[in-house]
């Protein structure tokens, strides 16, 4: 997973188009702001996969990454896991050092949450106080250190909020699955009553959000050739197994482009790719840098790469798009090849946070349960922890 990127420039200023109000937002990470609050009311965990912050958390974080079945299914994982992790860690640190030494994740995970849950508190004063938790998956902050923190604030109102717009049980599906086995262990007597935000992909705001970004992203181009710019949808892969499963993660890709271009009125041309595979085994195609040279020896030399599924820079963006297949592109005489800007820390995206967790907490006021879709189980499953975990959230 974790292994590239692609040439582009990022737009520097964006005109940002509210999707539903005005709210200005000031993001601060003043860790003074937060020392200086009452005890918070309703706890908001964000779930991601995470990045090392420096050279030394490679290893542990490819080694987690490697060993979770949920994501890469692998025979023999535990060995394999090891020594795919001992192989590839060298390689990594060197892709992270080309980026600035270590993945930004973090850094704009805790600035999306210190913005989100204040605005929350302005939005929704019947459940602020509101605190952000960070949940990665395999690297620091990891599950079981923000239930350690969680407790020791004496949450008793959780929000489980998914930072994949997209379902997959390899992302979302293996954060709740880590998240009901550490509960087990952190929350034994169910004192934290939880639900669910396990998908987003069509609000209307991370719709809104994207197409600034492209609209942004195409200004960048010759205005008499601006609108023959082949848009690329890039997401991450999926092994076909686990499409075949009958995993929703594709569809709901498809479902955020098509929202996104229907937004910017189908004024382009455009495609959805697929990146960072790994392994020999089949995954979702086309591949994205396949994608981009099949298109530039046809003529399109002019192309905007929109990471779909990804809310905030990381490796993937940073190298992979940015570095990796850019320089593939410009080999080859894909002379127009740039990216739109990541989300990080854009308010109207801040602002479809703010109001997805906002409705959600109306939502379930009286009645805690999990959504329609995260209740069904993929037709293909095996995985015994799915259900378990689907069942604890639901007797909520």
């Amino acid at each position: 997973m974790q292994n590239a990127a692609s040439a582009a420039s990022r737009p520097a200023g964006l005109t940002l188009r509210p999707f539903a109000s005005t709210t200005t937002i000031h993001i601060s990470t003043n860790n003074k702001d937060n020392t200086q609050r009452t005890k918070p009311k309703t706890g908001i965990v964000l779930m991601n996969l995470g990045g090392p912050s420096k050279e030394a958390e490679v290893h542990d974080f490819l080694l987690r990454l490697f060993s979770d079945g949920d994501l890469i299914p692998l025979p023999m994982q535990k060995y394999a896991a090891q020594y795919i992790a001992r192989r590839r860690t060298p390689q990594i640190i060197d892709q992270y050092n080309k980026i600035g030494g270590g993945s930004p994740i973090r850094k704009w995970t805790t600035e999306q949450g210190t913005a989100m849950e204040k605005l929350l508190d302005r939005i929704s004063p019947e459940t602020a106080p509101h605190k952000h938790y960070i949940a990665f998956r395999y690297a620091s902050p990891l599950t079981p250190e923000a239930l350690k923190e969680m407790k020791a604030d004496g949450i008793e109102r959780a929000v489980a909020f998914t930072q994949y717009p997209q379902y997959s049980c390899s992302t979302t599906g293996s954060s709740m699955n880590e998240l009901y086995r550490q509960l087990k262990e952190f929350d034994p007597e169910n004192k934290m009553k939880w639900s669910v935000i396990d998908r987003w992909h069509s609000h209307p705001g991370l719709v809104q959000a994207f197409a600034n970004h492209i609209e942004a992203g195409l200004d960048k181009y010759p205005e008499e050739t601006r609108d023959k710019v082949v848009i690329m949808f890039s997401a991450h892969s999926l092994p076909m197994d686990t499409v075949n499963k009958g995993d929703s993660y594709p569809s709901e890709v498809a479902a955020t482009v098509n929202a996104v271009m229907a937004k910017l009125k189908y004024k382009n041309p455009y495609r959805l790719v697929w990146q960072s595979q790994v392994g020999p085994k089949p995954w979702l195609g086309p591949q994205t840098i396949k994608a981009i040279l099949g298109l530039g020896e046809k003529g399109h030399k002019d192309q905007l790469l929109v990471p779909i599924a990804f809310t905030s820079d990381h490796i993937e963006t940073l190298f992979e798009l940015d570095l990796e297949y850019g320089e593939e592109a410009h080999e080859a005489g894909v002379t127009g090849l740039k990216r739109a800007e990541s989300l990080n820390a854009d308010p109207v995206f801040i602002e479809a946070m703010a109001d997805i967790v906002k409705n959600h907490l109306e939502e379930t006021k009286d009645k805690i349960t999990i959504s329609k879709q995260f209740s069904v189980r993929c037709p293909g499953c095996t995985n015994e922890t799915c259900g378990q975990m689907r069942d604890f959230f639901r007797q909520q």
